[in-house]
């Protein structure tokens, strides 16, 4: 008979990465911005692996893969590789991923350990004992083959001869070939036998055989008389054998002997040629299989989300007992399905996670989602919704629509919580969860702000008292004391020293000078605008008298404790976007002024590091989710009045890249357009960058109702008539406010979806009313919505709604220009935000004009701290007041959290509690261990 036909693995191996190449270039064209992801972990350095590595990463390249090669060195202990392993697992731009073998550890490492760490979706080398039970069970379109067997039946196939029915032959029983490739024969309906070095009667079951697979190990093992006269004859065996004739001594055989074994068989593979080839183009086939299963399951861009099914209920219940009859998703579950990888969420038990800020860095080059933003009409007691908008929308249009969507809001003060206000978490069915702990400590972010806000107040005080009772000298000892006889500057103070212009380094080379300069920051106590903090609301606390103990030495003053949530440093937090960029702001923070009239800095003080260690963790936004499972981030919660009322520009950063640019992300700003819409265009879009495409406005017919000069109400009391009945010449006196405040949404050029926020008391002619006069007040659109009662089937009018005007143009713009004069620019907001005819200065206000104009603060950004109960500066005008005169009283600047706020009449900073508190309807489950109580 004729010689065998040669199996030429490099050809075959060519011509399948020629059609892998074309499918990956149908798959970018598809899916543009998708390419299958190839990652390949190596322990140690080995020549050999680098070498087949290099083939790999060559081959991905050819083939239109992107390949990664992670490399950890020779002591990496199995702890290091199964922490590699698990981030590749989680990264969904990784379809396939391998670990090079041998491991090359001086530690010792459970191979079969690391190989079963890996995802069996993405286990391209079919180890894993997962895909070695689905290939024996004969799961073959649901399990990875490892490379070698799967290029062995592809040079099969190539033959065109039928495998079924065939009696087959593999000689070898290793997990990698001889196992693996017996499964495989079987499954394609082959008659299959199992041989390897012990069998008695090798020869006699080889010569059966109308396919040989061998893969044993030993050179030239299958001689060539045992073979039965035109089989298929595979050898994956690479031998050396000594050959003098070669230049190496040695040359490469295969298990079987070629020369008198092709004189028999039908087709052969040679050594080497046949199948090594074949092995890395089963790899690159196995990874674009992945990748084309990953496109199955999941659109590139699109989440591949579980939403909750809501039992809803009539009468509604409580917001605590919804909250409860609840079961979230395990939380890293949430950030999974949302494209974080495991090693970028931090657990804070089931529920809450902190994200890393290096998820940002993954994700830079993605791009945003679209940006929406929640307000409302000026606040009145009877509520607008505003955070159960903001929720209700975002279930809408994640578990309603299918769209990805985030909600980023505030974290609650517990001041508010156990006062008045109760729970800020959204409520009905439109709420975020757990909602307890949504309203408590969450991750302790408050906590930190208030023990770094206090650091800096106890250094203001205690360098005010050393400075009064030490000399110059032995102030300079103890700031800089000399450690085993040497003394050198921190780096902080190396900055003082920049600062006031002394370039020297060295402690002893300073003049008596300039060693006044550097230890006395000479602090006017009268300037001092730096205030104690604590998140409790305790109206006793809003005057009090520090320095009374003898220790401190008769000097005492009077101070203040304000609540947490209004210190700049939550300001600081909300508007950073990163940590470096947060350390920066905390040593821009101004305390007080020195008695030359000088800004004294937290860097002056030498506590910019300490604030930025106390911070570190506060700094990553929390994730949480709604009640149908939308992902929601909880994220810093500075006031609407002295501070921009906004959640952090790292949160919705983190979220815009997240969603990718056909999802959205829905963030709500505090108190009425007026204020926190304002400011989140002004102050937080000018330092984030951020363009928002949408704007909804929540209104309720009873609110409007009392702008249009509807009766006062008491809470604990029932409602007066004109709430309750209709009345539509009450509710179009009242939409006066509704059409200022779209009025001012358009003034920055952005679309206005207004939300009719409805109650159960509201007739149909109420609503439609509002409707027709926001449209006619030049809103994009007016919807009713009923998400309180109905979750996000309530709200899928409002996201349809906000689908639309996200898709015309967003022509966005700044009111006014930073550089203007400050007076300038708290103009323009009085007349064109609150429809002020003129603003009115006190001394105080000017004098304080002319200093921060002195110091350099001068072309910060306005945050106007008034009444959020009227656009006016008085609360009791309701509706669109005009003509009126605004006071500014007095003006302070938060320097590190950029902007400078007017006072406009007085308000506190320390809430009271009332007659009776909200706390007293909490209580805690001592057997069960929930909590009970109306948040």
């Amino acid at each position: 008979m004729a010689p065998a036909e040669v199996l030429s693995g490099k050809v075959v191996s060519a011509q399948v990465r020629e059609r892998l190449k074309k499918q990956v270039a149908e798959m970018k064209e598809k899916f543009p911005g998708f390419t299958p992801g190839l990652a390949i972990l190596q322990v140690g350095n080995r020549d050999d692996s680098n070498l087949y590595i290099n083939m790999k990463l060559k081959a991905a390249a050819e083939i239109g893969i992107s390949a990664n090669h992670i490399k950890l060195p020779n002591t990496a202990t199995e702890a290091e590789v199964l922490k590699c392993i698990a981030s590749l697992n989680g990264d969904p731009a990784v379809h396939g991923f391998i670990v090079q073998l041998p491991l090359d550890s001086d530690k010792p490492i459970n191979t079969e350990k690391i190989t079963n760490a890996v995802a069996p979706e993405k286990d391209v080398d079919g180890l894993s004992s997962i895909n070695a039970g689905k290939l024996s069970r004969g799961d073959l379109g649901d399990c990875f083959i490892p490379c070698t067997p799967k290029g062995c039946m592809e040079l099969i196939r190539q033959t065109g001869i039928q495998v079924t029915g065939k009696r087959a032959v593999v000689v070898g029983r290793s997990k990698i070939v001889g196992a693996p490739m017996h499964d495989l024969l079987l499954w394609n309906h082959a008659t299959v036998t199992t041989c390897h070095s012990k069998t008695s009667t090798l020869a006699e079951e080889v010569a059966k055989a109308d396919i040989l697979v061998v893969a044993a190990g030993k050179a030239e093992m299958v001689k060539g008389e045992w073979i039965k006269p035109g089989a298929i004859v595979i050898d994956c065996g690479i031998n050396h054998v000594p050959d003098s004739t070669k230049a190496s001594g040695k040359r490469v055989v295969g298990d079987v002997a070629y020369a008198t074994a092709k004189e028999k068989a039908s087709y052969i593979t040679p050594v080497p040629g046949g199948v090594g080839p074949m092995t890395v183009a089963m790899l690159m086939q196995s990874t674009v299989e992945s990748a084309q299963r990953f496109l199955e399951k999941f659109q590139p861009g699109k989440w591949n989300i579980q939403y909750n099914q809501l039992t809803l209920k009539m009468p509604v219940p409580s917001d605590i007992e919804i909250s409860q009859s609840c079961i979230p998703k395990p939380i890293d579950q949430v950030a999974k399905e949302i494209g974080l990888l495991p090693d970028e969420i931090e657990l804070y038990g089931q529920t809450k996670a902190k994200v890393h800020l290096s998820a940002l860095k993954r994700l830079k080059n993605q791009p945003d989602g679209k940006y929406v933003v929640v307000t409302g009409i000026t606040p009145t007691p009877l509520g607008e919704g505003k955070s159960t908008t903001t929720i209700g929308l975002v279930q809408a249009l994640g578990a309603h629509l299918h769209q990805n969507v985030f909600a980023c809001v505030r974290q609650p003060s517990q001041g508010p919580t156990f006062g008045i206000k109760g729970g800020a978490a959204g409520g009905g069915y439109s709420q975020v969860v757990p909602m307890e702990e949504f309203n408590l400590h969450l991750t302790g972010d408050i906590h930190a702000i208030t023990a770094a806000n206090n650091l800096v107040a106890a250094a203001v005080d205690t360098r005010i008292f050393h400075e009064l009772t030490q000399t110059d000298q032995a102030l300079y000892n103890r700031l800089v004391p000399s450690v085993n006889g040497v003394r050198k500057f921190s780096e902080i103070q190396i900055r003082r020293l920049q600062k006031l212009g002394i370039s020297k380094t060295d402690p002893a080379a300073l003049t008596k000078e300039e060693v006044n300069l550097f230890v006395r920051l000479d602090i006017d106590p009268a300037t001092i605008t730096w205030q104690r903090v604590l998140d409790t609301n305790d109206r006793f606390l809003r005057r009090i008298t520090i320095g009374q103990s003898p220790t401190e030495k008769g000097f005492s003053r009077t101070a203040q404790f304000d609540i947490t949530v209004s210190s700049e440093i939550m300001a600081v937090l909300a508007l950073s976007d990163g940590l470096d960029d947060m350390k920066k702001r905390l040593g821009r923070m101004v305390v007080a002024s020195s008695k030359r009239g000088e800004p004294v800095t937290t860097d002056d003080l030498g506590v910019t590091g300490a604030l930025a260690v106390l911070m570190k963790d506060a700094v990553k936004p929390n994730l949480m989710q709604t009640l149908e499972g939308t992902p929601v981030f909880v994220h810093a919660g500075p006031f609407a009045n002295i501070a921009h009322g906004n959640s952090s520009v790292l949160a919705d950063k983190i979220a815009l890249k997240l969603v990718g640019k056909e999802g959205f992300v829905v963030t709500e700003a505090g108190f009425g357009a007026d204020i926190g819409m304002e400011k989140f265009f002004n102050i937080k879009c000018r330092y984030s960058d951020f363009r928002p495409n949408v704007v909804v406005l929540v209104a309720t017919v009873r609110a409007l109702k009392m702008h249009g000069g509807g009766p006062a109400v008491t809470a604990g009391i029932p409602l007066p008539k004109e709430y309750m009945e209709e009345n539509l010449q009450l509710l179009a006196k009242g939409c006066s406010n509704l059409s200022k405040q779209i009025q001012n949404a358009r003034l920055f050029g952005v679309p206005v979806v207004v939300a009719v926020n409805a109650f159960k008391t509201d007739t149909k002619a109420e609503l439609a009313l509002v409707v027709q006069l926001a449209k006619e007040a030049g809103a994009f659109d007016a919807v009713e919505c009923t998400h309180w009662a109905e979750g996000g089937k309530g709200a899928v009018a409002l996201a349809q709604a906000v689908q639309r005007a996200s898709q015309t143009p967003s022509n966005f713009r700044f009111l006014y220009n930073v550089e203007l004069p400050v007076i300038d620019k708290i103009r323009i907001i009085a007349q064109q935000i609150y429809g002020a005819s003129d603003i009115e200065l006190l001394p105080e206000a000017q004098e304080k004009v002319a200093v921060y104009t002195k110091q350099g603060f001068g072309n910060l950004p306005i945050c106007m701290a008034k009444t959020h109960l009227s656009l006016s500066h008085d609360p009791e005008q309701k509706g669109a007041p005009t003509g009126f005169i605004l006071p500014i009283r007095d003006i302070r600047a938060s320097v590190g959290a950029g902007f400078l706020y007017p006072l406009v009449g007085t308000m506190s900073t320390m809430p009271g509690l009332p007659t009776r508190p909200s706390f007293y309807d909490i209580d805690l489950d001592t057997v069960s261990g929930e909590v009970n109580g109306l948040f």
